[in-house]
């Protein structure tokens, strides 16, 4: 299955959450699943394969994934010791397109995610056009000096979408972020139920 390209805010109303990583857009003034029968389907009651098929599409639509992407990123956390919902979350977290959104260069995933491929930003002063590189503690990222003209950037640096997270140290006479610790578990920028998540694949991987 390949990334979502469709209208973002029927995916947030369809999984009663906002997801900032996807839209900047909220569902509060529409919050009921899309279609003529949505408070129907709020006030039904799901399957408990239901509830675990929402926390997991909450995932891959936030961080703009396929299918195919959160299963290898799944079957990693499950090689590391700990839980492997934090450490999921974890690896998430700490993917390049992911870390331009929550350091405030992206007003969200997707945006941060095109800004990468075009080359825009360096990692560790090097130019980088892979959104999905994982960053270790310590690296530094932040847009080119070309990238650092660009509007959205600018605009979004003074109207970020989401507080930036204390695991992300930014330096704003240089405009470079570093990854100062690992983040935790709830480090999602939404409600998650991190265990129904591992449960899904647990019987699928």
């Amino acid at each position: 299955m390949s990334r979502y390209t469709g209208p973002r805010l029927k995916v947030l109303r369809a999984l009663g959450v906002d997801l900032p990583g996807l839209s900047r857009k909220s569902m509060q003034e529409r919050n009921q699943p899309p279609g003529q029968h949505g408070a129907r389907k709020l006030a039904g009651r799901k399957s408990e394969f239901g509830l675990q098929l929402m926390e997991k599409q909450k995932l891959r639509y936030n961080y703009g994934l396929s299918e195919r992407q959160l299963r290898r990123i799944v079957a990693d956390a499950k090689k590391n010791r700990g839980a492997t919902g934090n450490k999921l979350v974890e690896l998430l977290e700490r993917r390049l397109d992911n870390l331009v959104f929550r350091a405030g260069f992206a007003p969200t995933i997707p945006a941060a995610r095109q800004l990468v491929a075009h080359g825009h930003f360096q990692l560790n002063g090097r130019r980088v056009t892979i959104p999905s590189i994982r960053l270790r503690v310590g690296d530094s990222f932040g847009p080119s000096e070309h990238g650092a003209k660009i509007d959205l950037v600018r605009f979004t640096l003074e109207s970020p979408a989401l507080e930036r997270p204390e695991w992300i140290a930014l330096d704003p006479a240089t405009l470079t972020a570093r990854l100062s610790h690992l983040p935790e578990g709830d480090a999602a920028p939404f409600p998650l139920d991190l265990q129904r998540v591992v449960e899904y694949y647990a019987t699928r991987m």
